[in-house]
């Protein structure tokens, strides 16, 4: 009965030791994982969606918290305005979730620009929605604050070949992304002044 004591605390020490290590860990590292993530996952989608912009839009970023979300915002200066920002939205597409940027002009509601960063797709058929220009370049201009489909639905977007559920997954995406958006709107324009020059 004591060898079975001794065990239980030396094991429960360990697992302490562990967790409390393991826990340091993450917390040490979590600053770092999100400024390469920044960089080499999300960062190229944000800076063509705001190309032309006279900031570093990875630098100039706020965040906001509604309800349980908490969306980070990425500010875009043209002009010496800060009329344009990009955030992240995700929609189901055919191998799992689809991760992506969107940007939106303040001033007009119009998207800025979309990029897919992360997906489960099928190479060279799905996977396209990251890589073709032509695809991305259909969302540009159209309002945020309505719903956006693909031609087969009503829509306006044409799905690319072979690859309509991921093409419904990005319209979805965009779509959520908007009502957010309405939702949000008057406190994105007032984060958004304070980073103007």
């Amino acid at each position: 009965m004591r060898e079975m004591i001794k065990m239980v605390v030396v094991l429960t020490v360990l697992c302490s030791f562990s967790g409390g290590l393991l826990a340091a860990l993450r917390d040490g590292t979590k600053e770092r994982i999100e400024v390469q993530q920044l960089e080499f996952i999300k960062g190229p989608a944000i800076r063509k969606i705001l190309e032309g912009a006279s900031n570093d839009p990875i630098k100039d970023r706020f965040k906001i918290k509604i309800g349980e979300t908490e969306k980070t915002f990425f500010v875009g200066l043209f002009d010496g305005k800060a009329n344009t920002v990009v955030y992240e939205a995700s929609g189901k597409g055919f191998g799992g979730d689809i991760g992506m940027m969107i940007g939106v002009n303040l001033a007009d509601d119009k998207i800025a620009g979309v990029g897919v960063t992360t997906h489960s797709e099928t190479p060279g058929i799905g996977a396209k929605a990251q890589t073709d220009p032509k695809f991305a370049k259909q969302f540009k201009g159209l309002m945020l604050t309505e719903e956006v489909k693909v031609k087969a639905d009503g829509g306006k977007i044409d799905a690319m070949s072979g690859a309509t559920v991921t093409s419904k997954g990005v319209t979805a995406a965009v779509t959520e992304a908007g009502k957010f958006y309405k939702e949000i709107k008057p406190q994105l324009a007032e984060k958004a002044k304070s980073f103007q020059k």
